[in-house]
């Protein structure tokens, strides 16, 4: 369903550090890394899609996070969600939402927030109940 979804950075340096962690504790691999276009790329481990991108704004503009957008990756269990979170603020991303229970979502949603380096907000889940 879906392919990519890019989100823009202003220092791939510096975006690529903070995802590179994050990506491989979720279980995804690099896929690429361009510094002269200016992106990377992450794919799942066993590799095709969907891919998650970094990279400057096509039309050259300044990378601006958007109002209402939010990226969320699955996590497959409860722990990995709360680490991603730990280790997203630790390396200064801002917090949006402790790791927990949003039952409003439904009975088993577990999730935390961040927003990365760039502004962009983040999102880790878990859909899945816990294993006893």
């Amino acid at each position: 369903m879906i392919s990519h979804i890019h989100i823009g950075t202003n220092d791939l340096v510096a975006a690529k550090r903070f995802y590179q962690p994050l990506m491989v504790r979720l279980g995804w691999r690099l896929r690429f890394c361009d510094p002269s276009r200016g992106w990377a790329g992450w794919e799942p481990a066993e590799g095709g899609r969907p891919l998650f991108l970094l990279g400057r704004p096509q039309d050259g503009g300044i990378a601006a996070a958007g109002n209402g957008t939010m990226v969320a990756f699955l996590a497959r269990d409860r722990t990995t969600v709360d680490d991603i979170h730990r280790m997203a603020i630790g390396a200064g991303a801002a917090n949006e939402g402790d790791p927990g229970l949003r039952p409003h979502y439904h009975p088993d949603y577990y999730g935390a927030y961040f927003r990365d380096l760039d502004g962009n907000k983040i999102c880790v889940c878990c859909h899945a109940a816990p294993i006893d």
